[in-house]
């Protein structure tokens, strides 16, 4: 049995929160972001913007972002609220920002492209551009654009470092893509035991060469019935040589003249199919091939020329024609163009178009003033989900954009001072995050957003575990956040963040708005000093979170909540025409 000395009584009221101490939350990222930069986005799927901003305006928050994703509901908004989501937003005090409609700005749809596709996607784009800049006062309003809605690579990390897994290729002349992964194969009196690695750059080469060589093929089998039948002609025309040329008019008299001429015309339908043939291929090896492969080309092209200025519209000299045509055939032979490319290559060229173009538009029209283009980056499987591919179709971008600047009166270094302040970056983390698929750890991550960090200008906070982008709030999966911020604060990112956790939303009906205070331990006060919304539990513990049995709510009103819970005729607040000893007994 316990001696009653043995019995302690511990501290039943412990206190409120110390800011000094370590908070033990484990939603804290160990990165603090000031609330006034931590935002959230509308609900994507609704026309009504003006009810999403004012739900998010009451819940005190200052970057709001409008995101309509679907193209036929941004449509739906009447062009008058945009009017009034600026009044709003200077009412509340806050930072707008929009996610534009997914528009595909390679100009890439199911059924194929065209550049009159990519010409109606800058026009849809430059619509979105205009509806933002009426819900900005100050002008900048970032406008965040997917960098791509088409398939694209993955990477895989490896000891050697990362290795492509998977590479798209596009077909450019029929705008087909193929998708090319690494694999092992084995073949007849190869080592069966090791196999061959096959990367998807040796299959993009091989599909190249195949494509190619099966064009030739057609070509040479056209150019070989033809010499069959010049074969078999000159057997019935070599009695009528005289000094090396024929004797035409000998020939048509003689018994063998038509049968002859008939022959000669079959050999010239089927030389006329590979001349046809030829400048197909020609314009094909011309346009895809190398700079080198155009230098010889050039020479095959005179060559080809003079041979045919001989022979033109002379049916008698289908020999002639025939050895010209295999003369390019032979040339032809030893050039593979590249008519198969990794589809990065090919949007590079296309959307790079599209956004200089709305940049540019943007500038004109608004100046300085003029709405950035932040474009987002993808993940892993889609064009544009890594670092070198972002800054390939930015530096594209803002590279167009002097170009075509400076053809309508802009100096180069003013052109290029616009380009860097009005085309830049939406760093997606969930996204980024995804690439831990392929293996990549959180340093490889910190790597990629070097690379990318000067081209910030927008971010978006989500969370995930790295296989899906399951739009998380912050602290609730295995982003690096604070990596990845501290990252972005060394080049002087002073932007906002807007929190995408739909997931969060859906699945359990909250807010994220809350957790992703905690996560990014935001100051509560406007002083940016402790305490901070991570340590909000102790907080509420303290001050507002119950008593517990030893003190019951009714106990702690009457006796240790001061005056203004005792009776009126004590001096406190509680009426109702019942005295201290009347009515209830105390509980």
């Amino acid at each position: 049995m316990a001696k009653k000395s043995d019995y302690v009584i511990g501290d039943i009221y412990q206190g409120g929160y110390s800011t000094l101490k370590p908070s033990s939350d484990d939603l804290f990222m160990g990165y603090r972001l000031d609330a006034s930069r931590v935002g959230a986005p509308t609900k994507p799927d609704t026309a009504n913007q003006i009810q999403q901003v004012n739900m998010l305006l009451n819940q005190g928050i200052v970057p709001i972002e409008v995101q309509t994703l679907p193209p036929e509901v941004f449509d739906q908004i009447p062009k008058q609220h945009f009017t009034e989501l600026r009044r709003a937003a200077k009412l509340g005090g806050a930072k707008m920002s929009v996610h534009a409609p997914l528009i595909e700005a390679s100009g890439m749809t199911r059924e194929g492209w065209s550049d009159s596709t990519r010409e109606l996607a800058e026009r849809q784009l430059w619509d979105v551009v205009q509806k933002s800049h009426e819900m900005d006062e100050n002008g900048g309003i970032p406008i965040t654009i997917h960098s791509s809605g088409i398939p694209g690579k993955e990477m895989e990390m490896t000891k050697e470092g990362p290795q492509e897994a998977v590479i798209q290729a596009i077909n450019q002349e029929t705008h087909q893509v193929q998708r090319l992964k690494r694999e092992m194969k084995y073949y007849p009196g190869e080592d069966l035991d090791k196999g061959i690695i096959f990367t998807p750059q040796r299959e993009l080469d091989a599909l190249n060469n195949t494509d190619w060589q099966n064009s030739l093929y057609t070509l040479v089998h056209q150019q070989h019935e033809a010499d069959k039948i010049i074969g078999e002609y000159s057997k019935d025309i070599l009695p009528f040589i005289e000094n090396g040329a024929i004797n035409k008019e000998a020939v048509l008299q003689s018994e063998v003249g038509d049968q002859a001429l008939g022959q000669l015309r079959n050999a010239e339908a089927y030389l006329e199919d590979a001349r046809l043939h030829i400048n197909g291929l020609f314009n094909k090896a011309y346009k895809y091939g190398t700079e080198e492969d155009k230098i010889k080309l050039r020479k095959i092209s005179e060559e080809y020329g003079k041979e045919l200025e001989k022979i033109e519209g002379d049916v008698w000299n289908v020999g002639q024609k025939s050895h010209a045509i295999q003369g390019v055939i032979n040339a032809l032979g030893g050039i593979s163009p590249k008519t198969f490319i990794p589809i990065e290559d090919w949007a590079v060229e296309q959307s790079s178009k599209t956004f200089a173009n709305v940049a540019l538009k943007s500038y004109e029209k608004y100046g300085d003033k003029s709405p950035t283009i932040s474009i987002e980056n993808l993940y892993p499987g889609m064009a544009f989900g890594y670092a070198d591919e972002m800054k390939r179709l930015i530096t594209k971008s803002r590279d167009t954009f002097v170009e075509e600047g400076m053809k309508k009166g802009l100096s180069s270094s003013e052109a290029k001072e616009k380009a860097e302040k009005i085309i830049g970056m939406t760093l997606d983390v969930g996204h980024l995050n995804i690439q831990k698929k392929g293996g990549y750890k959180d340093e490889d991550l910190q790597k990629e957003v070097k690379e990318m960090s000067k081209f910030v200008k927008h971010v978006h906070l989500t969370d995930n575990f790295g296989y899906s982008d399951s739009h998380l709030s912050p602290g609730m999966g295995n982003v690096p956040f604070k990596k990845i911020l501290e990252e972005l604060e060394k080049k002087g990112f002073q932007g906002n963040a807007v929190v995408e956790a739909g997931g969060l939303v859906q699945h359990f009906g909250t807010s994220p708005y809350p957790f992703a205070l905690e996560a990014m331990g935001s100051p509560i006060y406007s002083m940016k000093m402790a305490p901070y919304w991570n340590q909000t539990s102790g907080l509420q513990q303290g001050y507002f979170g119950g008593y517990g049995g030893m003190l019951p709510q009714k106990n702690y009103e009457t006796f240790g909540a001061g005056f203004s819970q005792l009776p009126a005729e004590l001096g406190g607040k509680i009426g109702g025409g019942t005295g201290r000893i009347s009515g209830n007994p105390m509980e």
